[in-house]
């Protein structure tokens, strides 16, 4: 564990250390090949202290070879056995582990089955194991059997992402347990074909879905118990639940999708995708290939019969209205609103006829030479005034630039954070930066993040998103379009009036000063107000005139001389530039611009550090702006 995921893995720590409440206990143990625990024999509550301390156990970590996860798992099983003995369970409280790593077994017990097994004798049911695998190198399917056998869940966090990001909320998901070990029962008889109803744990913002058949469908009234325990305490819910419309008025299918009576009614499709669920869960749980066989030919029929897109199905696709997934692009919706949204969207959306290729084409824009690429280069085109002005900008790597503010009117913010390499051979640099990650943040009329890395696109809107740059694809609805063009470029359009145009730098065999990166180019400026700022906005909207004037200097025998500058005037300042020619498009695309030195001095407002912010996400005040 070196360079990126290290980093990934303390950020990742951090993260989990921000989120623990006042009333938890914790402790943090490193394994590789030996265990190293940071607090021996105890969990410690949480203070400022402690968690001051644990920071700098966790700064303090570094990789010295090799991978004992069936050591750290024991090591951390038996602290918690040890606490649990010693304390007994607290009211309102769950113990878990949550596993981090970035690699697979090269240490200690290595044979995946029996680390499987020590696992489960050593949890013996009386806590959660949350695995975190960071970078492509993971055993995926050692972490996922890991949590799916100890009542806990899976996350990935790819190379190139943000790990706190990533992150983010993880803990809240899990933190504030209300219930343990539920269990929901109906009268015997009365149901049949039920989903999964016991529950190691309920936490605080999750929910529990139970779906089934009622085998007296004119009943009107269904009896629904509940048994679950708090702490030392049990919970018994039972009340007779009115069941609406039963037996009349069902809403089916074909009342959601004109003209489609093959749908089946919506509650018999959410009880189809949740016992897909489960036999999804019991494939990857299962070490037996007769019962994988078994399971996928069930699980193939369930999603025959209700058209679902999964693992171990094909959807082929006919010329009837519908669109899903294609060979080479891909078109989905940006929203979905719980489970049965997400049935329909995988069922497919009725969309305009014409491919998705076609659909991209038409909603193409003209693309400006207004933009950041390279070094950054800068590159501004006043249409107006018929001149194109580029600078650099200098910036020290991690450093998070505003490119676009506008945030007040739009409702857009594009910030760009700078990676650093070093500078070639016999150049005037001691370092290149590059554009490593962008993003756009809309907050009209929703709040959407727009995140995108060399790799990878991700949506935050209602709900998450992540598509790789690797695929063509297209994403919209009647706000948001984000095409992506395989391994070349993503444009983003907003309401139709703003485009950006963000270009993907990837390099097969980098040279040492080279770096994955990104190029950011304003397509379409119309929906931008005059207000706009930042190191592009602020230009959208002036005129700029170049015109010669002699200046008298003195030269080292003190004689006077004259000396003819080009002078750029832009929003009554005057700076002195010098003609270029900058390369654009990767090198597809020239042209001529008078060229601003030092660091863009006097041609931006302010000066570059009024430009930084705090995070990628960020869409505050600017500290400068164009408003009068």
């Amino acid at each position: 564990m070196v360079g990126t995921k290290i980093r990934q893995t303390k950020e990742a720590l951090f993260t989990i250390l921000r989120d623990l409440r006042p009333d938890d206990h914790f402790n943090i143990i490193g394994f590789s090949n030996r265990i190293k625990v940071w607090q021996p024999n105890e969990l410690v509550k949480v203070t400022s202290n402690n968690i001051r301390d644990a920071k700098k156990f966790i700064f303090g970590l570094s990789p010295t070879g090799g991978t004992n996860i069936n050591g750290g798992i024991q090591v951390a099983s038996d602290l918690l056995n040890h606490y649990l003995a010693n304390n007994g369970k607290h009211e309102k409280s769950v113990s878990l582990i949550i596993f981090l790593t970035d690699g697979r077994p090269t240490d200690g017990e290595i044979e995946s089955s029996r680390i499987l097994g020590n696992t489960k004798n050593a949890i013996q049911e009386k806590f959660c194991l949350f695995s975190i695998g960071i970078g492509n190198d993971v055993d995926f399917h050692l972490l996922e059997k890991l949590s799916l056998e100890n009542c806990g869940m899976m996350r990935r966090i790819s190379e190139d992402e943000d790990a706190a990001l990533q992150l983010k909320g993880f803990y809240d998901e899990i933190g504030t347990p209300l219930l343990s070990d539920i269990r929901i029962s109906y009268p015997e008889n009365s149901v049949e074909y039920i989903t999964q109803n016991m529950f190691y744990n309920y936490f605080n913002g999750s929910e529990i879905v139970v779906a089934g058949k009622l085998v007296n469908q004119s009943s009107d009234i269904l009896h629904v118990e509940i048994k679950a325990s708090n702490s030392n305490k049990y919970v018994i819910l039972e009340a007779d639940i009115k069941i609406d419309g039963a037996g009349q008025n069902e809403i089916t299918g074909s009342e959601i999708f004109e003209d489609s009576k093959e749908y089946r009614n919506h509650i018999e499709r959410l009880w189809g995708y949740l016992t897909f669920k489960e036999l999804l869960t019991g494939w990857h749980k299962s070490d037996s290939d007769v019962q994988k066989e078994a399971i996928t030919r069930k699980a193939s029929k369930l999603a025959v019969k209700y058209n679902f897109v999964t693992p171990f199905t094909l959807l082929e696709v006919k010329d009837h209205g519908f669109q899903a997934d294609f060979p080479k692009e891909e078109s989905t919706s940006l929203y979905t609103e719980g489970i049965g949204q997400k049935l329909l969207t995988l069922q497919g959306k009725k969309v305009t006829q014409g491919s998705p290729s076609e659909l991209i084409s038409k909603n193409k824009q003209s693309i400006s030479t207004t933009s950041a690429d390279g070094d950054p280069h800068f590159v501004v085109d006043f249409p107006l005034s018929k001149l194109t002005v580029c600078f650099n900008i200098d910036g020290e790597p991690g450093h998070i630039l505003r490119l676009v503010s506008d945030h007040k009117n739009s409702g857009v913010t594009v910030n760009g954070e700078l990676i650093g390499a070093p500078a070639p051979p016999n150049g005037h640099k001691k370092q290149r930066t590059y554009f490593s990650r962008i993003t756009i943040i809309i907050n009209k009329p929703r709040r959407i993040y727009i995140e995108v890395t060399p790799a990878k696109v991700i949506l935050d809107g209602r709900d998450r998103l992540i598509l790789t740059c690797d695929k063509s694809a297209t994403v919209k609805n009647d706000e948001l379009m984000v095409s992506i063009s395989a391994q070349s470029n993503v444009t983003i359009t907003i309401q139709g009036t703003i485009s950006f145009v963000i270009l993907v730098h990837r390099y097969k065999n980098p040279a040492p000063f080279q770096r994955n990166h990104l190029g950011f180019y304003i397509s379409n400026s119309k929906g931008l107000s005059n207000n706009s700022h930042g190191l592009l906005g602020q230009f959208l909207y002036n005129e700029v005139k170049v015109s010669n004037v002699t200046m008298r200097t003195t030269g080292q025998t003190k004689r006077p001389f004259s000396n003819v500058v080009n002078m750029l005037k832009v929003r009554n300042r005057s700076i002195p530039v010098i003609r270029k020619q900058r390369k654009l498009y990767n090198g597809l695309h020239q042209v001529d611009c008078w060229f601003a030195k030092n660091n863009a001095e006097k041609l931006i407002d302010g000066v570059y550090e009024d430009y930084l912010v705090s995070h990628l996400f960020d869409c505050g005040n600017d500290l400068i702006t164009n408003e009068i």
